[in-house]
């Protein structure tokens, strides 16, 4: 498909050269491709779509990479990507060796930061901005942050520290307001006065002029800003950004990329950091995103002529196993209650909000308050279980040890998207919960199959014992660990050979490897056990003994090597006085790839193949 204007973006700038009655035409170009491109790949296309005008109004006003543009959270940078020459990478978006879903330094020296996590791009923000000052370099500092980023406390901290940076701009990306027409005629002619550079110098040639009577000068002014506040009250219903210490400007139209141009060109001239009210649509562009955006916020490969059931918890995975399971218990158990931080679909409680309304609470990008508020409902007695993906728990990590942990009460954590996850790269990956759960002391599950996640989901709800954890993979169960039995077992050899000297253990997706493995060696003649876990934090009672028969033993984890189950499991068996040989397989979390999990496998050594060798060199060490 040609994309006439688009195609005349090659590099950072090229936008500038454009006539600016092409913008419109160039806005329909993006997302067009967007909706093309990640129709064929995959990828986060509701937020993209809505901040395509905004995007390019910004490439077009400021001068990258002098200034500074900072995402919150960083898969809405695709429009950002497309106009600093990467369009070539999207054909291979989120995986190995191709372009990253989320902004990146190492990429472009026009990503000024990392970010896949929310509500953190204002603190960044205002950090960057200072260093600037600090260092006396000119340009302008950006964030972009959604409205739902406001529903996490750390915005509201970096707001409280502002502190006069007139080098920064702050953009609140609102795609869930709506303005009355009255209201919105008044902002829009409120706007264009008061964004105009002769409003800037009059406000300060003014106040400076006031602030020289002697006296009166002073309350003159205080006089005069607090008529304006309560004006502003009448029209905005909120001064909370100017008593925050920035100038609030809008709310203005998202999608005029005309009006945003202009808008953004006036404020190269700024007496205080700027705060710019702009309203967007979620998914504008494509009819179902527009309808419903959370469905569209991150999909898989889908077809444009059959758009009748947006992927986002597909129909069969453990998510949906999960939500749909923890429904059913609903059904009985009056006290469940469940709890997720923007991530209804994702985590499949859309079933229990549907089914269950008024015991779900979804509380936002706040994971933090997420558990705490769990800790207030379980201190009253009710059985409150809490959704979130692994790399998201924890940003909640200080709340499980202090406001849930101490208390030893009854909070059910469902870790979702634990282990390796596709596409999302080093910011997404589930590789620390195993770590930082059995640190704090909270026992840990991590079944392998559907039958396991509900059998382990209903013991745990019906015997609450304080503070608990179960986590599970992102997508399918594979068809290797479908066919096991689910024996509600703490742990399980799932493949035994007379005589094997060796064992590989595992829990969780990663068992799959270990099962192949043992089918490659045997192949060698080589003769290995399988075991499985489900209880990975304690370690299950009689495992040690049961392992301490054989000489060597190869555990593999998809999580980070230090303070995970392969070291604690070392150092359980020594303390027995076993004297074998011990091999870790886990990853290392310095080099992590966007990729699809067994490229991630590989990648880490965590493959069946990679296992294999190990055992092999173990074997020739061995001999020698």
């Amino acid at each position: 498909m040609k994309y006439p204007l688009l195609d005349q973006i090659k590099q950072t700038g090229d936008v500038k050269k454009l006539a600016a009655q092409d913008l419109p035409a160039l806005c329909a170009d993006i997302r067009q491709f967007l909706i093309e491109s990640v129709s064929a790949t995959g990828g986060h296309l509701s937020s993209n779509l809505g901040v395509v005008e905004l995007t390019v109004a910004l490439h077009r006003v400021l001068t990258l990479p002098r200034d500074k543009i900072l995402f919150d959270v960083g898969h809405q940078c695709y429009t950002h990507k497309l106009l600093t020459g990467r369009r070539a990478g999207f054909s291979e978006l989120r995986q190995k060796d191709g372009l990253s879903g989320f902004p990146n330094p190492k990429e472009s020296i026009c990503d000024t930061f990392v970010a896949g996590h929310g509500s953190t791009a204002l603190s960044t923000a205002i950090g960057v901005a200072r260093a600037k000052k600090i260092k006396g370099e000119p340009g302008k500092v950006v964030a972009i942050i959604g409205d739902g980023a406001f529903t996490g406390g750390m915005v509201y901290e970096g707001m409280n520290n502002v502190s006069m940076l007139n080098n920064l701009i702050v953009v609140l990306n609102d795609n869930k307001m709506s303005i009355s027409k009255n209201v919105g005629q008044m902002a829009n002619y409120l706007t264009k006065l008061r964004t105009d550079p002769k409003y800037f110098h009059a406000k300060a040639q003014m106040e400076n002029m006031l602030e020289g009577i002697p006296v009166v000068g002073s309350g003159v002014v205080k006089a005069l800003q607090g008529g304006k506040q309560l004006i502003r009250r009448g029209i905005y219903h909120s001064t909370m950004f100017e008593e925050m210490g920035f100038q609030y400007i809008g709310p203005v139209d998202g999608h005029d990329v005309l009006e945003l141009t202009r808008l953004f060109a006036n404020l190269q001239e700024q007496f205080a950091p700027v705060f710019l009210h702009v309203v967007t649509q979620k998914g504008k562009g494509l009819k179902p995103a527009e309808e419903n955006p959370g469905e569209f916020h991150s999909v898989s490969a889908f077809d444009l002529n059959h758009l009748t059931n947006p992927e986002v918890s597909p129909s069969d995975s453990f998510s949906t196993c999960f939500g749909t399971e923890l429904s059913r218990l609903a059904d009985k158990e009056t006290r469940l209650c469940a709890i997720t931080a923007a991530m209804k679909y994702g985590t499949g409680l859309n079933f229990f909000k549907k089914d269950h309304p008024e015991r779900f609470f979804d509380v936002g990008m706040a994971e933090e308050h997420a558990v705490t508020f769990a800790a207030g409902l379980a201190s009253q007695g009710l059985l409150p279980v809490v959704a979130i993906y692994s790399t998201f728990f924890q940003r909640a990590y200080d709340q499980m040890i202090h406001d849930v942990n101490l208390m030893h009460l009854n909070v059910l954590f469902a870790v979702d998207r634990a282990g390796l996850v596709p596409g999302d790269g080093e910011t997404h990956q589930g590789i620390y919960d195993p770590g930082y759960f059995s640190q704090i002391g909270i026992p840990t599950y991590s079944p392998a199959n559907y039958a396991e996640l509900r059998f382990w989901l209903d013991k745990l709800i019906r015997e609450p014992r304080g503070p608990r954890a179960i986590r599970y993979a992102r997508g399918k169960e594979s068809p290797a660990l479908a066919a096991l039995e689910c024996t509600g077992n703490t742990f399980d050899f799932i493949h035994t050979t007379p005589g094997a000297r060796i064992v590989l253990v595992s829990y969780g997706a990663e068992s799959e490897e270990i099962l192949a493995a043992a089918d490659l060696l045997a192949q060698q003649g080589i003769a290995v056990d399988c075991c499985k876990l489900v209880q990975i934090y304690p370690l299950p009672d009689g495992l040690c003994d049961r392992l301490q028969s054989y000489d060597t033993i190869l555990f593999a984890e998809e999580a980070v090597l230090t303070g995970a189950i392969g070291q604690q499991l070392s150092f359980a068996m020594q303390s027995i006085g076993w004297h074998g040989k011990m091999i870790v397989h886990a990853v290392d979390n310095t080099h992590l790839l966007h990729a699809n999990v067994p490229q991630l496998r590989r990648d880490q050594a965590l493959d069946a193949a990679a296992l294999v060798r190990s055992v092999q060199q173990a074997g020739k060490a061995v001999q020698v």
